[in-house]
């Protein structure tokens, strides 16, 4: 009887791991540019992707409405003092040209370490900009996402305020790309960019394991571990009417977000759901806002490489907490 239920369970995993998902096929993508009126959708993936993998592309853990924890809530700063006005369009890039991580788009792999990728990807631009350019390299999501227990589960999600907080306890070491050699610890989940063919390497690969937490420089040898750490002053979630205030002053947040099966299929325009069904909550950087024909938006940075979407941006409509894109924010102010 074991037996049986062990080659049951076997099956069904088996089953679910290659199981193709409907809303990536060419006649549901057709139907649904028929219904929608704000953005265009357009093939990322191939047909045959599996919904595990998709899945693995998630794994941000919000802050529930009605939870009791005790983590600070921005409402307010000094600092934002000096604007007397928001700007209709704001865009990171364009505000802080100097600095490069900025506008560098992530590739997270088939790990659902977004929430590691989001916060440092972010917490790298705020340390650019708070020392006008002098800091200029981007910061170890491999670090974070398998050394900090308290965050959460490494490639199995987990929560970006805990990694805001993390910085301003433990601080995080430099690290670029996949192999890259960049910073002290690069990334070493290897990237799923889908080819001019539509062959994404990710399919044929098996899922991405946990992976040891190091404490040493591996990437850049000549870096001292401990000296490289830089630091948050604090750790907070933004209220959603000091947004825009607080990326004006300090520069791009963590932004996180529910899925829903038609957001993998985005290309261009301003993203409102069509679907119901709900894959999972997600983290992206938030690098700025506008308006298109009339339509408010946020301006996003995703982790999922230049092949998807808008060459890995996406913009998703602002002021009406779209998808939950505004009650769930986090950053923290570098320490310099």
């Amino acid at each position: 009887m074991v037996r049986i239920l062990v080659l049951i369970s076997v099956i069904l995993f088996s089953v679910y791991q290659s199981e193709q998902v409907h809303f990536l096929s060419d006649n549901y993508i057709e139907k649904l540019n028929g219904k929608i009126s704000t953005w265009k959708a357009g093939k990322n993936f191939p047909a045959d992707t599996s919904i595990l993998h998709l899945k693995k592309l998630l794994g941000s853990k919000r802050r529930e409405k009605n939870d009791p924890d005790d983590d600070p809530i921005k409402t307010e700063d000094p600092a934002y003092e000096n604007i007397t006005s928001i700007p209709e369009t704001f865009d990171a890039r364009e505000q802080w040209k100097h600095c490069e991580t900025i506008g560098h788009v992530p590739d997270q792999g088939q790990c659902g370490t977004c929430w590691a990728v989001s916060t440092t990807s972010a917490f790298a631009d705020r340390m650019c900009i708070a020392t006008e350019g002098k800091y200029n390299h981007m910061l170890s999501a491999e670090e974070l996402g398998f050394c900090c227990k308290e965050c959460g589960y490494g490639c199995e999600g987990g929560y970006p305020i805990r990694a805001w907080e993390y910085f301003s306890t433990h601080g995080v070491v430099t690290g670029g790309d996949y192999d890259s050699k960049e910073g002290c610890e690069p990334y070493k989940v290897e990237p799923c960019q889908t080819d001019e063919k539509g062959y994404n390497p990710c399919q044929n690969r098996p899922l991405e394991q946990n992976h040891k937490c190091i404490k040493q420089c591996y990437g850049n040898t000549t870096l001292d571990y401990e000296k490289d750490h830089v630091y948050t002053k604090n750790f907070y979630y933004l209220s959603p009417e000091i947004i825009q205030k607080d990326i004006m002053v300090y520069g791009p947040i963590e932004a996180t977000f529910n899925v829903f099966e038609d957001f993998f299929n985005y290309k261009s325009g301003v993203y409102v759901r069509s679907s119901s069904s709900l894959m999972g909550g997600h983290a992206v950087k938030l690098i700025g806002w506008g308006v298109e024909k009339g339509v408010p938006y946020w301006l996003m940075m995703n982790s999922w490489n230049t092949s998807w979407g808008d060459k890995g941006l996406f913009k998703i409509k602002r002021g009406s907490n779209e998808c939950g894109i505004e009650e769930s924010n986090t950053a923290g102010v570098p320490r310099v």
